[in-house]
């Protein structure tokens, strides 16, 4: 079970976006140009595209070639855009999950890097590396593919939004459907899951990919909570962000810091708050690698420490 008072905070930042709905057009363009980049860079950094988070910047924003890259890696980047493009289009409706959907989107992740694979099941057994999870024959991958898509659509009406996209991560990345290119549309169809319900766009960062693989692992063995916890916590990070670039009238006590100024003139270390904010129990987001919080967030984690 995901931390209550995880889901506490994700379903009260959700209604303090939905307050301020309808969102300004021109920030909200802004918030989007900045998440595909960022989006783009990490769930491709994941899979080795050596691309930087600058040079991505410059592939999407410019359409410049970096020297000493590969013809696939910008292809990777590039392909994002289309692929969000996708998904944002998908979300305004509210029909069924679809295979059709899932390899088209497959389709635009692998065009021009793999044309004759792309959206197309794999037509061969596969080994993951790195793993000791071994995906189901190929022969198995239609059937698989559409009992996964029936579960998905059962699901969706009842189950939390971070639930049901982490499922559906999840699901794909263990089927195995595709040759090349699972990750990468398990992540977009985990977006588009969450912007059907509002959520803003949410990024599995390159910095946490060793979390990401042993959360992973953990549920291919059967234990799926750690993974959806996983994601919970990268759902909240996108909506940290958002509220801080839209929220108005933000107070200096909810503004987001380093947990080393959160620490002074409280009670706590800078890493002892790193300790809490690992285990989900003090409110903070890391970004890239470094973690933050705000001094509320402190205060209230303090407060509820003297009530206990």
């Amino acid at each position: 079970m995901v931390n209550p008072e995880l889901v506490r905070r994700i379903e009260a930042k959700k209604a303090r976006l939905d307050r301020l709905r309808p969102l300004p057009k021109e920030a909200l363009a802004k918030l989007r140009e900045e998440f595909l980049v960022r989006l783009a860079y990490n769930s491709n950094a994941i899979e080795g595209n050596t691309l930087t988070l600058g040079e991505t910047r410059l592939v999407i924003e410019e359409g410049l070639t970096i020297g000493g890259k590969s013809l696939r890696e910008h292809l990777e980047a590039r392909n994002h855009i289309p692929a969000l493009e996708a998904i944002e289009q998908e979300a305004k409706g509210k029909g069924r999950y679809t295979e059709a959907f899932i390899n088209y989107l497959h389709g635009l992740v692998l065009k021009g890097i793999s044309e004759s694979y792309a959206g197309k099941y794999r037509d061969s057994n596969v080994r993951i590396s790195g793993s000791d999870y071994h995906p189901p024959s190929f022969h198995l991958v239609p059937h698989l593919m559409r009992e996964f898509v029936h579960e998905l659509n059962e699901r969706k009406q009842h189950e939390h939004p971070f639930q049901l996209a982490a499922r559906a991560h999840f699901q794909l990345v263990h089927i195995h459907p595709f040759l090349d290119g699972n990750g990468r549309t398990a992540r977009l169809l985990m977006n588009l899951i969450l912007l059907r319900r509002g959520y803003p766009i949410t990024i599995i960062q390159w910095a946490d990919r060793k979390g990401y693989y042993r959360c992973l692992e953990q549920a291919h063995r059967g234990n799926f909570e750690p993974f959806e916890e996983f994601v919970a916590r990268a759902v909240e990070r996108s909506l940290d962000l958002y509220l801080e670039a839209l929220e108005p009238g933000r107070k200096p006590e909810e503004e987001l810091i380093s947990l080393a100024r959160a620490a002074k003139g409280s009670p706590y270390s800078a890493e002892y708050l790193g300790l809490l904010a690992r285990k989900g129990v003090l409110e903070a987001v890391k970004i890239g690698r470094n973690w933050k919080t705000t001094r509320k967030a402190v205060k209230e984690y303090y407060a509820r420490v003297q009530r206990a």
